[in-house]
């Protein structure tokens, strides 16, 4: 499998090409948006890392080209800045899923297989000939990774916090915020105020 990453930061390229590299992957590095969009238009790649802050060409900016070359490939989003309106930005702009800094490599490994995964469902879908669906439901709103989340929910005993729920699907908490705003919108899930002790109450959600 080979793994596209851009990041301007050296030490952060060299260390994600030794985590995917111990992995039994291919890892090419590039140190901006454009340097890897070419890679990206010359070689190809089964899965790409971008930074948000590049010189160049800025990850959102490479997210949108990159998203209207390929409807299909993960991209995954490197950042610090966990805000769900920068989090909404990338996905609105075709963004799969994100890995937070300081990457962990357990982590990493395990987010990557789970969007191979998820791609590989979206192939299946789309080489059936009574299935010719579009990738995406609406913007931001993936079939396979919104399938996986309905999954997780209508199996669930009790309800969960967005954290919880993150963690178990190995997917980012902005990432699962937007997907379960829009179950909520759509009536398929219900959000459950649940009271601290201390501090604001924190929703948990539940299949209906």
């Amino acid at each position: 499998m080979r793994i596209i990453i851009m990041d301007d930061d050296q030490a952060l390229r060299y260390t994600l090409s030794e985590i995917f590299t111990f992995a039994g992957w291919e890892p090419i590095a590039y140190p901006n948006g454009r340097e890897g969009v070419q890679g990206f238009l010359s070689h190809g790649a089964d899965i790409i890392l971008v930074d948000y802050h590049m010189p160049e060409m800025d990850g959102l900016e490479t997210v949108r080209f990159i998203r209207k070359q390929d409807p299909h490939i993960p991209i995954l989003v490197l950042t610090v800045d966990e805000r769900q309106k920068i989090a909404d930005r990338f996905l609105d702009a075709g963004a799969t899923d994100f890995a937070l800094k300081p990457v962990k490599a357990p982590d990493l490994i395990a987010r990557v297989q789970l969007h191979m995964r998820l791609l590989d469902m979206t192939k299946v879908v789309q080489a059936a000939p009574k299935l010719q669906e579009e990738v995406f439901v609406t913007k931001g709103i993936s079939k396979a990774t919104l399938s996986y989340i309905e999954g997780f929910l209508s199996d669930c005993h009790k309800p969960a916090t967005v954290e919880e729920i993150a963690k178990e699907l190995s997917l980012a908490v902005p990432t699962v915020y937007r997907y379960l705003t829009y179950l909520v919108q759509n009536g398929k899930v219900q959000s459950i105020p649940s009271y601290q002790k201390i501090g604001r109450p924190k929703n948990r959600y539940c299949w209906i």
